[in-house]
């Protein structure tokens, strides 16, 4: 389970880093059109405060103060900066998990997510499908506001 787990996080991150290198426009990734509640950046800043957050912090031990508020306000962070992260919350999210045994897993997760406690299973393969759902958001913004122009 931990290589299939680090394989997708490996996959997605890629393609997240890949989503924002295909902006055709810095300006593009925080732009917001009729109907579109969020950015690209805002939404890649989201998932790396997700991943730091709930593996980096409560699985890995870092040190990472999560700013939630902030991953939906902050506008304009240059797009090497939001490669740089998404780059270092890749290397954070591997090395977390070549730390973590198959026991690991079936330990409840440190923290309270959700209405009843889970499992780092659980939590982990939530944060896999958090991460592909966000991802097809950008996707679908990055060509909605590309198509617009």
């Amino acid at each position: 389970m931990i290589e299939t787990l680090q394989g997708l996080f490996k996959r997605d991150l890629n393609r997240l880093k890949n989503e924002i290198e295909l902006y055709k426009s810095e300006s593009d990734i925080w732009k917001i059109k009729d109907g579109i509640s969020n950015s690209g950046g805002n939404l890649c800043l989201h998932l790396i405060g997700n991943l730091n957050a709930y593996i980096g912090k409560e699985l890995g031990g870092t040190n990472y103060e999560r700013n939630r508020p902030l991953e939906f306000s902050a506008k304009d962070v240059p797009r090497k900066d939001l490669i740089i992260e998404v780059e270092n919350t890749l290397a954070i999210v591997i090395n977390t998990l070549e730390n973590l045994d198959e026991m690991n897993l079936k330990n409840e997760y440190p923290i309270l997510v959700f209405e009843n406690p889970t499992s780092t299973e659980y939590m982990l393969i939530h944060l896999t499908t958090h991460l592909t759902y966000h991802l097809g958001q950008i996707n679908y913004h990055r060509r909605l506001i590309e198509s617009v122009e």
